[in-house]
């Protein structure tokens, strides 16, 4: 073959492999020029098991809400320290025991598990008014935090204080992803009791925005396995790694025989 030929077939070889990389790397790809796409018509979190909530009660009369906001934050059936983890010395906090309940000034035992912010807050409300005329009742959830693992630039454990944020805004304080990563599997797990959820996320998809992973809820692991590419680097890197011991290895073996020759 003529060296030109062979320049020629280097190129054309190139060009390909460069028109490929993009369809690994860019995200929502099959996505036209003003196209809508519908996502997932609602979402907020439902409170779990181990949650910390500040819930806060107020009134015209603020008499008649003391009773109903514990001093310092803490709830009798709250493990000790839930308020000093939460950081608000305002808002008594309360931590939801393996039932499901919190225990509630004056009222007692509330069932919150499954519930949403806005759900307990129109419970408790509804209890509180034999008590007291137009109470306010404030209710947020304390703990929402979530997780990214993997070939992202700063893995680590995030906190969110809207509690609302979707896998896209969860990537984007990881620092996005490495270069290596794998844009069209993403597993979020997610906690439902003492089960454990996955879905799978291609980002390179407009079909992301209608996953019941596309919007996290509190305690969400977002993992980013590496590309094959990674892959390969790491396989090559034991390889050399291997060959290096052998190599010392024969290196020991052959210093020890002539030590043992020369003696």
């Amino acid at each position: 073959m003529r060296p030109s030929n062979l320049l020629y077939s280097f190129l054309f070889f190139l060009v390909i492999f460069s028109c490929k990389v993009p369809e690994d790397v860019a995200y929502f790809q099959n996505t036209a020029n003003k196209e809508e796409v519908s996502s997932v018509d609602s979402f907020e979190p439902v409170f779990k098991i181990d949650d910390i909530i500040n819930i806060s009660v107020s009134a015209a009369d603020m008499d008649t809400a003391r009773p109903f906001n514990l001093s310092q934050g803490f709830s009798s059936s709250s493990e000790e320290g839930a308020n000093s983890s939460s950081g608000n010395s305002q808002s008594p906090s309360y931590l939801i025991d393996y039932e499901g309940n919190i225990e509630f000034p004056v009222l007692g035992k509330l069932k919150v598990v499954d519930l949403t912010r806005i759900q307990v807050k129109k419970m408790i409300r509804e209890k509180l008014k034999s008590y007291i005329n137009d109470p306010i009742v404030t209710v947020r959830l304390n703990n929402f935090k979530i997780t990214v693992l993997g070939e992202v630039r700063n893995p680590g454990a995030f906190s969110v204080p809207n509690e609302r944020i979707t896998i896209i805004e969860a990537l984007g304080l990881a620092g996005d992803l490495t270069i290596k990563g794998k844009r069209t599997n993403i597993t979020v797990i997610r906690e439902n009791g003492v089960k454990k959820i996955f879905h799978k996320i291609d980002l390179t998809s407009k079909e992301i925005f209608s996953s019941p992973g596309y919007y996290l809820t509190q305690n969400d692991v977002i993992y980013v396995e590496p590309n094959e590419s990674k892959l390969r680097e790491s396989e090559n890197n034991a390889t050399k790694l291997g060959v290096l011991f052998s190599s010392v290895g024969v290196l020991i073996s052959v210093l020890t025989f002539l030590i043992t020759v020369r003696r």
